[in-house]
């Protein structure tokens, strides 16, 4: 029996929806939809340092006003500390962590190219000498080859140990990684299917070891190009990336940078209309199988 296609689309709740977080959700529910499949809204709240007041009430409205349905109540990580903590345990027991006390000037000094040395290594995981120490909490990688084919991007390897080093999953100000929050997430939602941003494509090994070590299923992954400005920046809030138009001539603008051949603004009736429209001609091989691509917004 095939497996229910379940995507999601997971802003974090630092600013209001700009043009680039919209391809990504256009392309998450468009590629869900075309499939038949359930599509989620989850908000990634974990870093509360990050969050700014009423932005995720202003990312879900405007996605709303954009036309978007999702098919559950909306899920928030913050609410999700225990099943972090859980997975966290996972691979305590596992052998497979240990405590680090090194600084970012420390790694610099030590390493010529920017990968975690591994000085803390050593470190015994169950060391209760640790006590309330400053210290982040970090995963032991392979020295090998972890490979994927993205669904637009195609083959995909990194050498875990020499591209990345040991990762922390657990900082030194006690919050959790995106690295390992997102697969718990993924996990408990039953997502299969991920379309996001290019700048995610070389997280997703760490992701996909994390899963194969907590026992998750392998998810599929698509990673579109990154809008960028004339001055070849990402559109985000660093950027200034203003609040995305919630009108039919940039849910059009959108869907012909993700390689769409959808009509002009005026050929449509509703949003209803626009987004029927595009879930009927949705093809992810039209996506252009780039990292970034310049636009004018």
């Amino acid at each position: 029996m095939e497996q229910t296609y379940r995507g999601r689309f997971a802003p974090s709740p630092s600013g209001e929806l700009h043009f680039g977080s919209l391809l990504a959700a256009m392309a998450s529910y468009a590629d869900a939809r075309a499939h038949n499949g359930q599509w989620l809204l989850r908000i990634d709240d974990i870093d509360q340092a990050r969050v700014v007041p009423d932005s995720a009430e202003h990312i879900i409205r405007t996605l709303e006003q954009l036309g978007f349905e999702w098919d559950e109540s909306i899920y928030y990580q913050s609410r999700h500390i225990r099943d972090y903590r859980k997975a966290l345990d996972i691979l305590h027991k596992k052998n497979l962590t240990y405590p680090c006390f090194c600084s970012r000037k420390q790694i610099k000094n030590r390493s010529s190219n920017g990968i975690y040395p591994g000085t803390c290594r050593p470190n015994n995981q169950a060391d209760k000498t640790t006590g309330d120490k400053e210290c982040a909490i970090r995963i032991k990688v392979p020295d090998k080859a972890l490979s994927f084919k993205d669904q637009i991007q195609g083959d995909y390897t990194q050498q875990l140990a020499q591209e990345v080093g040991d990762f922390i999953i657990y900082r030194r100000d006690k919050v959790f990684t995106y690295q390992l929050s997102i697969v718990v997430d993924e996990y408990l939602s039953h997502i299969t299917h991920i379309v996001r941003g290019h700048d995610l494509l070389d997280s997703t090994p760490r992701q996909i070891y994390l899963q194969q070590q907590l026992g998750f299923p392998t998810l599929v992954y698509a990673h579109i190009p990154l809008a960028v400005t004339p001055q070849q920046l990402k559109l985000s809030k660093l950027s200034r990336a203003r609040k995305v138009r919630c009108d039919l001539p940039t849910l059009v603008q959108a869907a012909h940078f993700l390689g769409q051949e959808i009509a002009p603004a005026h050929n449509y009736q509703s949003l209803q209309d626009f987004w029927q429209h595009l879930f009927d001609i949705w093809q992810l091989k039209r996506v252009p199988k780039m990292e970034k691509i310049e636009i004018m917004y």
